[in-house]
């Protein structure tokens, strides 16, 4: 068994197990071990993996190969880079988090915390894949999990939002999978064989009208997960309706999918596309950039709040990948992984605080410092990360990008990213708003002056989160290193 494919089965052992237990207790339990499992391996991953690479100066490392479907020449086909050890170390965190914020789920704990694993299952396989079939038969499995994860265990109209993620991301799935049959019958143009491995097709000179034609496609289909405007509406419902685990994940983990296969597929295979089209999208990542941001600031819902956020973050993401090149590359995987531990701190918080109040209301909240001070002073913390401020993930991720942005001669893209800017400003009111009316001034309701103070578990799920956040901020030579020596065969394709 290779290292990664182990990504694979203790999440499945951490299923079988979990069929058996038979109370809460247990399956509290067994999640919470394979969870920590996982993040040990994820752990072990990255110092594996900086021990391979001194010796091994191959593009992807602890790889493995096993035929699925010769007729296709369809493989089981993993390994990992520098940018993919990030992505599964973010993964494993939040997993492990949500577990612990999960950790009084009375109502079918045993089928909730499987559903959260199968989704664990999806994103880990996606992030390991090197053949685009596996790729998204691991999306698949990602995705399907969310529809009974927000219809059971969600709130309000939890029927309608499951439904409309579940159907705005299979219609993207639809355009997806075919851009990855265009490239596979594009995969052949030098005279060899048809094949899904990434690794080969990138050897490949795919017909520059054939880049043209499905790198929309492609990238619609990823971008959709990643909140791309005009398709971003499935997420704030699902986000409201969503219990608190599943909107960490989903925020956290699920829509890095977007990013990521944008990255590994549309833009590692198909440069020529990728510049051609590239600014229609710089177009629509701008906007959605400044009209999450501002829609954030007219929303009065905790979870609304951060979910139109989580658009304008995302945006960034899209934007920086457009910007071809290793700088704003750069600047885009750090941002992924700091909205990653920053969105899903954000909702654990916002989780504990509505278990407390029973309102996500902003107006009906005040003076939540003096009573629940950890929790709040946590909200803080995290709200100066989102805003950019120096020490704090957000900050390296988005000089990064805007830096990179700067690099481009190109007028429209100067204009481009000076919009984007502007987005440090409006996210700062949305924020400085939110900490103001529900954290200071007077405790507006008087049953607030006896609740619940935090448990143990639930610090546990915080500070899982709250230390990568400034440990990035504050070092985050280790982990930019370790993603631009991963980017040098994307920028070569692009020249």
């Amino acid at each position: 068994m290779d290292i990664l494919s182990l990504f694979i089965l203790v999440p499945i052992i951490s299923i079988t197990v979990l069929l058996f237990t038979k109370n809460l207790r247990q399956a509290r339990i067994t999640a919470m071990i394979g969870s920590i499992i996982q993040l040990s391996m994820a752990i072990n991953l990255v110092f594996s993996y900086f021990k391979e690479r001194a010796v091994n100066d191959s593009l992807m490392v602890f790889t493995k190969d096993i035929v699925w479907f010769a007729p296709f020449n369809i493989h089981y086909s993993v390994g990992v880079d520098g940018i993919s050890v990030a992505l599964l170390l973010l993964t494993s965190i939040v997993v492990l988090a949500g577990v612990f914020i999960s950790w009084k789920m009375f109502d079918l704990p045993k089928e909730f915390f499987i559903s959260l694993i199968v989704l664990s299952i999806g994103v880990y396989g996606f992030f390991i894949s090197m053949d685009l079939f596996t790729m998204f038969v691991f999306f698949e499995i990602a995705v399907i999990p969310m529809y009974l994860l927000i219809g059971i265990w969600g709130s309000g109209p939890r029927e309608f939002s499951a439904m409309k993620l579940t159907l705005m991301l299979m219609g993207a799935s639809a355009i997806l999978l075919i851009g990855i049959l265009g490239i596979y019958f594009n995969s052949d143009a030098d005279g060899g064989a048809l094949t899904f491995n990434i690794l080969e097709i990138a050897k490949v000179n795919i017909p520059i009208e054939a880049q043209k034609l499905f790198f929309p496609l492609t990238f619609v289909g990823f971008a959709v997960i990643g909140a791309l405007f005009p398709f971003h509406t499935w997420s704030p419902d699902g986000h409201a309706s969503a219990p608190t685990a599943v909107s960490m994940l989903h925020a956290g983990v699920l829509m890095k999918l977007g990013g990521y296969g944008v990255f590994r597929v549309a833009m590692y295979l198909l440069p020529e596309g990728a510049k051609e089209w590239s600014w229609i999208f710089i177009i629509l990542s701008v906007i959605g950039v400044v009209y999450g941001a501002f829609s954030a600031i007219k929303q009065t819902d905790l979870k609304y709040i951060n979910a139109y956020s989580s658009v304008s973050h995302l945006g960034l993401v899209l934007f920086a990948l457009l910007m071809l090149n290793k700088t704003a590359w750069n600047g885009a995987i750090i941002q992924s992984l700091s909205h990653g531990f920053m969105t899903a701190l954000f909702f654990a918080l916002i989780g504990m605080i509505y278990e407390r109040t029973h309102t996500r209301n902003i107006a009906e909240l005040g003076g939540l410092l003096k009573v629940i001070p950890f929790i709040s002073t946590i909200y803080v913390i995290a709200g100066l990360a989102s805003l950019g401020l120096p020490g704090f993930s957000g900050f390296v991720a988005e000089m990064n990008i805007f830096v990179g942005a700067f690099q481009n001669d190109s007028l429209f893209v100067r204009i481009a990213t000076i919009l984007s800017v502007t987005v440090i400003v409006i996210t700062a009111v949305y924020i400085l708003r939110v900490v103001g009316i529900m954290l200071m001034g007077p405790v507006k309701n008087v049953a607030y002056l006896k609740l619940e103070r935090v448990t143990w578990f639930e610090k546990l799920g915080i500070l899982l989160l709250l230390v990568p956040i400034v440990g990035i901020g504050v070092a985050p030579l280790w982990i930019s290193n370790m993603i631009l020596e991963s980017l040098q065969p994307f920028i070569q394709g692009l020249l």
